[in-house]
């Protein structure tokens, strides 16, 4: 959520800094509800000085001894009136509120200006076996898809959709000890090189905690519901799948102060995700690109404002090593304006070489959100003698599982149908070195 303080002062600065991002702001609206904001905390504060101008009156007529009941009349009516108004600037409020809550976060001062991914600027470009044109060299056989690579070694499309619909997936033998051990290898390296702590969070969140990492209200249907069985079970609030554990992550401190000597704070967790995806269908709609349900490792930090940029920086380069330890070749890009996601201030995205596709497909995406997360959740730090500030708040994948077994499968095919297993996941599959399609 953006700083109201911020509105209200540099009103101007913030519509020209949203509408790099195509966001036209509602500078009527605000303007209305701030006057009627004014207006009211004006009629309430003349209210409450009368109240205490006819208390002292009439504590004065009974020092004296003479009659106060015209005065005390007078001042009986004015809780009635202050309460009128504490119900209208509630209202208010709470209008503008859900205001601030659809508007996304200012991009910070070193982001592009443009207007979708083709403004996005390349800034890093990692390829050990690099061909002519700077991409990595093709293979010396005809490259096929991950999903003819993969459904003899135990991916299975038609099983996930019978059990659960299209863009649902079934691994079975290989295919499931391999994605095991991406997921594995990932979090030992966060964890033990990295120094991240790791985490087992809820899969189902409530809604409370969805707007407060800002996947709600505006990504509603983007979310997958949980309904339960049961009058006597029925919850209060709304309950969703989470489409990512940066939201329980970041979420745990909602609502909570975090002495400043606890911080960085650096958390990590292997989840599923879940994701509609509303409006999508059309799209990679073939494979395991775009799922309904995929697993992640995610990577959160919470740290101090002056920290946050050297954060995003050291947070970019941990989700980095992961590739460059499967050795699989992987361009950074820096996301303009017109590109980056509803909280960030800034995002730098990891796409990795896919060769069927003969082109780059996002893996990891980083971002600093600074204080936009923590406003909406109340997540702050202390100084020792100092106020409450809030956090600044970052997420990344550290990786997304699937994309990386595509590219897995995709980069270390050989012309035989097998896969060369990475040295670096060789411990976690047993030692085995290969993975060969089953004899006809």
């Amino acid at each position: 959520m953006l700083d109201p303080v911020l509105l209200r002062k540099n009103l101007d600065e913030v519509v020209a800094r949203l509408a790099t991002r195509g966001v036209s702001f509602d500078v009527a609206a605000f303007a209305a509800l701030e006057s009627e904001r004014k207006a009211l905390q004006t009629e309430t504060e003349t209210l409450q000085s009368e109240r205490n101008k006819l208390a002292k009156q009439i504590g004065a007529l009974k020092a004296k001894g003479a009659d106060a009941s015209e005065v005390m009349a007078q001042s009986q009516a004015i809780p009635a009136q202050l309460k009128r108004l504490e119900e209208q600037l509630l209202k208010v409020q709470a209008d503008l509120n859900d205001l601030l809550l659809s508007t996304p976060n200012l991009p910070h001062s070193s982001v592009p200006v443009g207007p979708d991914s083709d403004s996005n600027v390349e800034v890093l470009r990692w390829v050990p076996n690099p061909g002519p044109d700077g991409n990595p060299a093709p293979l010396a056989f005809e490259a096929k898809d991950h999903v003819l690579i993969g459904e003899p070694l135990g991916l299975d499309f038609e099983v996930g959709a019978k059990l659960s619909g299209a863009r649902f997936s079934f691994m079975r033998g290989p295919m499931a000890r391999l994605h095991r051990a991406l997921a594995q290898f990932m979090l030992d390296l966060q964890t033990t090189k990295h120094g991240y702590l790791e985490c087992y969070t809820p899969y189902i969140v409530n809604a409370s905690t969805l707007v407060g990492t800002g996947q709600l209200p505006k990504f509603r249907d983007e979310m997958f519901w949980v309904t339960r069985g049961g009058d006597s079970q029925a919850s209060a609030e709304e309950q969703f799948l989470i489409s990512t554990s940066e939201i329980t992550l970041t979420g745990m401190v909602r609502d909570t102060i975090v002495e400043q000597s606890q911080l960085p704070i650096r958390l990590t967790a292997h989840t599923p995700c879940f994701r509609s995806e509303a409006g999508s269908g059309g799209r990679d709609v073939r494979g395991l690109i775009r799922q309904h349900q995929f697993d992640k490792v995610e990577m959160v930090q919470l740290v101090q404002p002056e920290d946050s940029y050297e954060a995003l920086e050291q947070m970019c380069a941990h989700a980095q090593a992961v590739l460059q330890a499967l050795e699989l070749p992987y361009r950074v890009m820096q996301l303009c304006t017109g590109d980056m996601g509803f909280g960030a201030s800034k995002t730098y995205d990891l796409e990795v070489w896919i060769p069927a596709q003969n082109t780059w497909r996002e893996i990891s995406s980083v971002s600093n959100c600074e204080d936009f997360q923590a406003r909406r959740m109340q997540a702050r730090y202390r100084a020792p003698g100092g106020k409450p500030q809030y956090l600044h708040t970052l997420n990344g994948s550290g990786l997304a599982v699937g994309r990386a077994l595509v590219a897995v499968l995709e980069n270390y095919q050989q012309a035989d149908g097998s896969v060369t297993v990475p040295t670096v996941l060789q411990p976690y599959m047993g030692g085995l070195t290969s993975l060969a399609r089953p004899q006809q």
